[in-house]
C-alpha cells in the first residue's frame, strides 16, 4: 500500500489535490481542512501521508483507485479511525472534515453530540455513534494534532506529550491537562524540557 506521496503542487480545488511527479500527475482525495492549508503551497514540493481505497461496485467490476492525503500523520490516523464509524466511510469522512482534527476529536471527547451534527452529512444519529466509540481514545488526537499546528510551534511534541502524561499523574482530567498546555503555550515563551514547562504551568494557575 503506498502510505505516502510527494511531488509538486499543481492545483487545490474543493475535496481534490494535484501532484506532479516525473512525467504523471495525480489526484489526491482531501478534506476541507487541508486543502485551507495547501492553498498557499501551489507550486511547492509537499508530501501528503496517504491511504488508499477502492471506489466503485465490485458486484459490476467498477472499482477505482483512490488516494485521500494529509498533512501530517496523525491527522491520516484520525480520519481512518473517524471512517471505522458505522454509517460513515471515506467519502462521509471526506465530506465532514471541516475543521481541523483537533477540533473535532475535542467535540467527540466532550460528546459535544450538537457541535458533531453540525458537520456535513453528520446528523445526531451518526453522532451518537461516533462518540460511543471514539470517545475514550480522543486524547492524544486533541493533544498531538495542537502540537502540530502552530501554535505549539516553539515546543517540541515529545515534550509536549510527556507534560500531559504528568498532569494526568498529578490528578488532572484529560480536558483541564490540555488547557493548562494550552495556556501556558500561548504565551509564546519556549520551553526546552517538561520541568520548564510545567513550572509554567503552575505558575500561571497561582498568579
Amino acid at each position: 500500500m503506498i502510505c505516502g506521496i510527494t511531488g509538486v503542487l499543481k492545483a487545490v480545488s474543493e475535496g481534490r489535490a494535484v501532484l506532479h511527479i516525473h512525467s504523471f500527475d495525480y489526484e489526491v482525495l482531501i478534506p476541507e481542512f487541508t486543502r485551507i492549508k495547501l492553498q498557499s503551497m501551489l507550486e511547492k514540493d509537499i508530501s501528503l501521508h496517504t491511504i488508499q481505497y477502492l471506489e466503485g461496485n465490485p458486484a459490476q467490476g467498477r472499482l477505482t483507485p483512490r488516494f485521500v492525503g494529509f498533512l501530517t500523520d496523525i491527522e491520516r490516523e484520525f480520519f481512518e479511525m473517524f471512517c471505522s464509524v458505522d454509517g460513515v466511510g471515506v467519502k462521509k469522512a471526506l465530506r465532514a472534515m471541516v475543521r481541523p482534527v483537533r477540533d473535532v476529536a475535542t467535540m467527540i471527547e466532550e460528546q459535544d453530540a450538537k457541535g458533531l451534527s453540525t458537520l456535513p452529512g453528520i446528523g445526531p444519529a451518526t453522532s451518537e455513534r461516533i462518540i460511543a466509540k471514539l470517545r475514550r481514545k480522543m486524547p492524544k488526537f486533541a493533544l498531538i494534532a495542537s502540537s502540530a499546528d502552530a501554535e505549539y510551534k516553539d515546543v517540541a511534541p515529545d515534550i509536549v506529550r510527556e507534560t500531559y502524561q504528568v498532569l494526568m499523574s498529578l490528578g488532572h482530567s484529560e480536558a483541564d491537562s490540555r488547557k493548562l498546555i494550552d495556556s501556558a503555550v500561548g504565551g509564546k515563551k519556549k520551553f526546552k524540557d517538561v520541568d520548564s514547562l510545567i513550572k509554567e504551568i503552575y505558575a500561571q494557575v497561582h498568579s
